[in-house]
């Protein structure tokens, strides 16, 4: 069995004239991704790789994550062909993961992103918001061979905000 999980990156900011690689988190972008990495924990499998695009606003929500959930910096592996849109070539570069690895977790970009959920999930979803996070499980043993998984948990910022009184859980309702 493989686990994927995927995470979108955190609101970028369009405030400086920089290329699009470059951009940085705004703000909201920040706090969001503090937000969904504090209420993940009890979803991540024990031993994973992770693997996140080279863009500015996918490292520094990989950055985030890593600090909140404690995973060693250099534990992630930056890799250039992760700054798509096109969900064939995502498709392709998860397909390639070393089957050692069960467990993957990326940070990218929609719309491959909702794109691949889409066709690999078993949820449809409008959009994978920032910072969102979906989890996959697909049947198979060789990350060459997924095919249609299920869908097993979704994490959202604007879900965790609606639950922000002291006498909720914190954790969405899927």
């Amino acid at each position: 069995m493989k686990n994927l999980i995927l995470i979108r990156h955190a609101k970028s900011s369009w405030d400086a004239p920089l290329i699009d690689k470059d951009r940085p988190l705004s703000k909201r972008g920040i706090d969001d991704a503090h937000l969904v990495a504090s209420a993940v924990s009890g979803y991540l499998p024990k031993t994973f790789m992770v693997w996140s695009s080279t863009a500015q606003r996918a490292k520094n929500t990989a950055y985030i994550f890593a600090e909140t959930l404690s995973i060693p910096i250099e534990n992630i592996l930056f890799k250039d062909d992760l700054y798509t849109f096109e969900v064939k070539k995502l498709e392709n570069i998860i397909k390639s993961c070393d089957n050692k690895y069960d467990n993957l977790i990326l940070f990218g970009h929609n719309e491959a992103i909702t794109n691949f959920v889409n066709i690999f999930g078993s949820v449809t979803l409008d959009k994978v918001p920032t910072s969102g996070f979906v989890s996959i499980s697909f049947e198979q043993d060789d990350w060459g061979a997924i095919q249609k998984g299920k869908t097993q948990k979704t994490v959202f910022p604007r879900e965790l905000k609606k639950y922000d009184s002291p006498s909720h859980t914190g954790k969405p309702v899927y």
